[in-house]
């Protein structure tokens, strides 16, 4: 179907950009339209990091102690996610790998790199295992696992964040909206819950949120006085 012939809508872009289907055939118009929405989603983001970090501040430094205290006593990352979740969880397990400046690297991986084990495990069984049976095979206690999350209730996210639970590992789950069924769980050591109905926001929080883990974890490492791998 041409874009002549588009309903209006049905691409799901009048939700995000209504200016541009509300017949303005004013240029100038649009683009002062299209500016006042980057300035209202910007000063949107930034409200919102000051309300979790208002509401999370605690939890957060109780997580960077929990986490510092793993990798001090040997433990690794693992970190996953779906979709852009996994994305954030990669660049989670990158920033303690292969830190930028003097900060030496600590042991993380995203269990979504190996794409044949992956593909594999939901194939020959099914995809909400695919996480799960990776922490069966790799994690232990004392390691750390994060799972990411914009909805909190990817079934394959609860089911990993159960097993890692029996394995003694710490448990860290970061979720959007009200937490869905991850604020359910008990196997959740840490979990931060992003309170936005917005998936952009949800997500640009949730990057906020884990930059500060790494950061706060390395200067807990430095007052633990441990030098790092």
């Amino acid at each position: 179907m041409s874009r002549e012939h588009t309903p209006v809508g049905a691409d799901g872009l009048e939700a995000l950009y209504p200016f541009l289907y509300a017949g303005a055939g004013d240029v100038d118009a649009v683009l002062d339209q299209v500016e006042k929405s980057t300035v209202d989603k910007v000063h949107e983001i930034v409200a919102l990091r000051a309300r979790v970090l208002a509401a999370d501040r605690e939890r957060l430094f109780a997580c960077v102690q929990d986490v510092a205290r793993a990798f001090a006593g040997g433990g690794r990352l693992l970190a996953f996610g779906n979709g852009g979740s996994s994305t954030d969880a990669q660049d989670l397990a990158s920033l303690f790998l292969s830190p930028a400046g003097a900060a030496k690297p600590l042991p993380a991986f995203g269990l979504t790199n190996d794409i044949a084990v992956v593909t594999a495990l939901s194939n020959d069984i099914g995809f909400d295992v695919v996480f799960a049976r990776q922490l069966a095979a790799f994690g232990r206690a004392g390691d750390i696992a994060v799972g990411l999350s914009t909805s909190g209730n990817s079934a394959n996210l609860l089911r990993a964040f159960d097993e890692a639970a029996r394995r003694g590992m710490v448990t860290v789950g970061i979720a959007g909206y009200d937490g869905g069924k991850m604020a359910e769980l008990d196997s959740i050591d840490h979990l931060f819950v992003v309170p936005s109905p917005s998936v952009h926001r949800i997500q640009e929080a949730q990057t906020t949120l884990y930059h500060a883990l790494w950061e706060l974890t390395l200067g807990a490492l430095d007052d633990f006085g441990v030098d790092q791998p």
